[in-house]
This record gives C-alpha cells, sequence and structure tokens, in this order.
C-alpha cells in the first residue's frame, strides 16, 4: 500500500492532500529513508512524519485499504513517537500590557531573535 495513503487511512494526517504534501517535501521518512508518495509500507515498516513541529515515529501493524475510525486505526500502528512537549513551552509568545500602545522597531527585532533562537533549537537541519 503507499505510504500517503497509509498515513492519512490511519488518521496521521486530516486529508489525502496533506499525506502527499509532506512526503513530496522531505517530511516522512520510511525505514529511516526519504518516501515519495508511492512508497510501499508493509508490516513492520518504520514511519517517522514531522508535521506541526512534531515529530511522529509510527511502526505499521496492520495495513488498512480505506480510512477508518479512531480506534480501528490505534489498533493499525504501534506508536513510538516522543511524548508532546508541554503547551507552555511550544512557542514564546511576546505578550504586551495593555495600553502600551504599538511595540517599538527595538521591541519587534528582540522579539524576532527570541523566534530565531527558539526556530534554531526546534528545526535542527537534517542530514542528507
Amino acid at each position: 500500500m503507499r505510504v500517503d495513503l497509509w498515513i492519512w487511512s490511519v488518521r496521521l494526517l486530516k486529508t489525502r492532500s496533506m499525506a502527499t504534501t509532506a512526503c513530496r517535501a522531505g517530511h516522512v521518512r520510511v525505514n529511516d529513508e526519504r518516501a515519495k508518495p508511492s512508497t510501499a509500507v508493509k508490516p513492520g515498516d518504520v514511519v517517522r512524519l514531522r508535521h506541526d513541529g512534531r515529530e511522529r515515529i509510527v511502526v505499521v501493524q496492520k495495513i488498512v485499504r480505506k480510512r477508518v475510525g479512531a480506534p480501528a486505526a490505534q489498533e493499525c500502528l504501534i506508536d513510538k513517537s516522543p511524548p508532546p512537549p508541554p503547551r507552555e513551552a511550544l512557542i514564546p509568545v511576546g505578550r504586551r500590557d495593555r495600553g502600551a500602545g504599538r511595540p517599538t522597531k527595538r521591541d519587534r527585532r528582540e522579539l524576532e531573535r527570541i523566534l530565531d533562537r527558539y526556530r534554531i533549537l526546534n528545526n535542527p537541519p537534517e542530514d542528507e
């Protein structure tokens, strides 16, 4: 079965087109090799999916031909993903006091510096 269809069938991504796009963008790996949308998967394969700033690592348990409900989808895979980060640690949000006015150029530059550090720490470059 195609990896993009399987990812969609077991509800790792919301739509089939999102699964295909993720494969084309290089966000899906099957057995540590970059996967095209048409890459075949079989039981025992390890699928890695990067989505929404998080990496999902799943082992294919069962192949399903059509999209299934959430309880049935859990039977089709073994989830070996690391736990998601706490919500507070996801994105540093620049909060301003009410009535403080517009941010100055200095405030904007400080916020950009913080966000750049966050992006570098959470998105390390991949070796290809």
